[in-house]
């Protein structure tokens, strides 16, 4: 052949081998590009499969989840053979001979489309469903197919089998909103998925398919038929014996759903707890749903839940219209546990939690901003007397509610009564900087710079949260503990997190704190705090604010105060206050409620019926009720070296504490000529017949210094 012939065959076959080329080539990119390009379809972050995340007791009692994928994960040892056999007969059972794709499958599935001229069998491995479900979602487009079998083989490329399949049961959908093997043995017979029988297994493993289809919550027919069939399917592949298989498919579907109680009681706790998540350990609400993280939470049920109950009864709730609402916050004051949260009477999770809202606290803000800090000082104790009169200051004028004043009163004693004039002309007297230092260290940061301070007349308020954990300092030696709804958090792989240092806050001294815990204590027994019953010990603090529109009408009204176990804050109001929407009742109503309470729970843990003095502190006296003096006698006495004896008599009040001035009067002119104490009797030792004086006493009371009215005046008469 000659060098013409060559060159003639090379041009007659210069495009076919160019497109033979062509051909080779681009087959060879596709191979590779299928072979490699997986790659660029998986996206790691999807193998982290949404998980939910438990909030539990630290009894271990489940009180709710949060989630988008209700899916606890499991791991493959934890799932028993017979229910991975189930799933690989019905699904894929050549899934341990295939490299992620079974052509053997799909030129049978596709022979079966061209013979049914419909798409009748799909040959998609349990990995390419994995690829599928996990990377492609919904899409539609002409390469989804390319795309999933490039996953499924970047998948067979760089994880075992094992983990494949662990990775498919706990991403499969079970329906009811049921993600993964775990739930979905829970949700349909309430047990874990390693105590799933070879039945439940196949029942489990029936949904796979079409699982709404098959559900048998919704038909139970189909159910066990499709069932069958995967007991059928698991008995010609030697995964069962023909008279077991026989057996099993005899059986019912066993179908045994936990009777979940609707629980709307926690809803407020846990809102406060996803809150406090991101607060303290920075986990925002969209990690909490997918993280699987488990949350430990401080709630105690069985208050939380009396809590709860108390607010459904309507009795509490009185206004001009609907919608009167309310929160309340229990709390360990040692250790700051939140016990129990209620943010309103028919709170859903995602509205508003009206346990950490702010409103105007009244007058329960008196001992936190006025009376506390006062008596941090030298020059004030409880016995120390206020100013009690209408007075202005500057534009501010501070009037007592009643519109009575007496001039001087006792710091205890206008506490007791929730008196206005004296608790501003206090703050007044000590600063209102210096009274704010202190509410800083409370964690209660104010922008406001008036006396209205006193009366809690503020511009944003606090929250029934803050009132609580602030009120915790007087029953804790002076020390408030932070309030805490977490206990631990632990992420998916049981791993603890770091937990927030817990905060012990010395805001007062051991002797300020018993001191108020005292006033606070008369303030329920005779004062603004009497109103309803409660056999233990309590102390607290009544507050109002007054409507802005409505003239006499309240538009929040509290109860602040503590047992010797608990602390709490208690509001009632309307979240918007108009002409149209103010209180009827005033602050007896949270004062009885708290009371209600704290009752039930007496029942459940036997709270102290009082409260225990501290080691070196001193304690509160009783005020003393100066008598008014009216039978005072003056009677001479013969006898004695002094022949003759004069002698003052009258009736004492039973508190022997009282001590009585003597007063001789003559001419014009009065003299004390001497004192007893508790004593109804007075001996003067020389004394003339013809004695013209007058005498009269005067009751004083030892603990501030107070002299009562005078009595009657009486002259010396014989009686022999």
């Amino acid at each position: 052949m000659n060098i013409d012939t060559i060159l003639q065959w090379i041009k007659r076959l210069k495009w076919p081998l160019l497109i033979v080329g062509a051909v080779f080539l681009l087959g060879l990119i596709g191979y590779l590009t299928i072979l490699f390009g997986g790659r660029f379809v998986v996206d790691d972050e999807d193998l982290v499969l949404p998980a939910a995340t438990i909030v539990e007791t630290k009894e271990g009692e489940r009180i709710g989840e949060i989630y988008e994928e209700y899916r606890r994960p499991v791991t493959i040892k934890q799932i028993p053979d017979h229910v991975e056999n189930a799933f690989l007969a019905i699904e894929d059972n050549r899934f341990y001979d295939h490299a992620g794709v079974d052509f053997k499958s799909v030129t049978r599935a596709v022979f079966r489309d061209i013979i049914t001229m419909e798409k009748a069998e799909g040959g998609s491995t349990i990995t390419q469903q994995l690829a599928k479900n996990l990377f492609l979602h919904n899409e539609k487009t002409w390469m989804r197919k390319t795309k999933e079998v490039m996953a499924a083989i970047y998948l067979e490329r760089n994880f075992s089998k094992k983990k494949i399949l662990e990775y498919y049961l706990n991403e499969i959908y079970f329906a009811h909103g049921i993600y993964g093997i775990e739930t979905a043995a829970e949700f349909y017979f309430s047990k874990q998925v390693g105590e799933l029988t070879v039945t439940e297994g196949a029942m489990l493993a029936a949904l796979s398919k079409a699982p709404n289809t098959y559900s048998p919550l919704v038909d139970e027919e189909k159910a066990k038929e499709r069932r069958d069939l995967v007991l059928q399917q698991m008995n010609q592949l030697d995964m069962l014996e023909t008279e077991e298989m026989l057996q099993l498919q005899g059986k019912t579907l066993g179908i045994n759903q936990k009777q979940e109680e609707d629980t709307p009681w926690n809803d407020s706790y846990m809102d406060l707890a996803i809150k406090e998540a991101a607060e303290k350990y920075q986990l925002t609400l969209p990690e909490l749903k997918r993280g699987g993280y488990r949350l430990v939470v401080n709630i105690d049920e069985y208050a939380q839940r009396t809590a709860y109950e108390h607010f459904q009864d309507d009795q509490y709730f009185s206004g001009s219209a609907s919608g009167v609402d309310g929160s309340f916050v229990l709390l360990d004051h040692q250790s700051g546990e939140i016990a129990a949260a209620i943010g309103g009477r028919d709170y859903q999770i995602g509205g508003l939690n009206r346990a950490m809202v702010n409103k105007q606290p009244g007058s329960t803000m008196k001992p936190l901003a006025v009376y506390g800090p006062a008596m941090m000082q030298d020059d004030y104790d409880p016995y120390s007397l206020l100013n009690d009169e209408e007075r202005s200051y500057g534009e501010y004028t501070a009037r007592n509610y009643d519109g009575n004043y007496q001039g001087e009163v006792t710091m205890y004693e206008a506490l007791q009564q929730s008196k206005n004039a004296p608790a501003v002309w206090l703050l007044n007297e000590i600063g209102v900087s210096y009274a704010k230092e202190y509410l800083n260290k409370m964690k209660i940061s104010l922008p406001d710079n008036g006396l209205a301070i006193a009366l809690g007349g503020l511009e944003q308020g606090v929250t029934p949260l803050q009132l609580a954990q602030a009120y915790g300092s007087f029953p804790n030696g002076g020390k408030m503990a932070t309030a805490s709804a977490i206990s631990q958090i632990y992420d998916r792989n049981g791993k603890q997190l770091e937990r927030p240092e817990a905060e012990n806050i010395e805001v007062f001294s051991r002797q300020t704190a018993w001191s108020m815990v005292r006033m606070l204590e008369a303030v329920v027994e005779g004062g603004t705090g009497k109103a309803g019953a409660y056999k233990g010990a309590l102390a607290g603090k009544t507050g109002s604010t007054q409507h802005p529109s409505v003239e006499g009408k309240n538009k929040d009204t509290w109860f602040a105060g503590f047992t010797p176990e608990y602390t709490s804050a208690l509001w009632i109001g309307y979240d918007q206050a108009d002409k149209d929407h103010y209180l009827t009742t005033g602050s007896e109503v949270p004062t009885r409620l708290t009371k209600a309470i704290l009752t039930d729970l007496d029942k459940q843990y036997k709270l102290a019926e009082a409260f225990e003095k501290p080691e070196n502190v001193k304690d509160v006296e009783e005020p003393v009720k100066l008598p008014e003096v009216a039978d005072l006698s003056a009677n001479y006495k013969l006898g004695g070296l002094s022949l003759i004896r004069g002698k003052l008599t009258w009736t004492a009040a039973d508190d022997n504490r009282v001590i009585y001035y003597i007063y001789r009067v003559k001419e014009g002119k009065e003299q004390k000529i001497g004192e007893v104490e508790g004593n109804g009797s007075y001996q003067i030792n020389r004394i003339s017949l013809f004695d013209s004086a007058s005498y009269y006493v005067r009751p004083v009371d030892p603990l501030t210094g107070q002299k009562g009215k005078p009595s009657n005046k009486a002259q010396f008469k014989l009686d022999f």
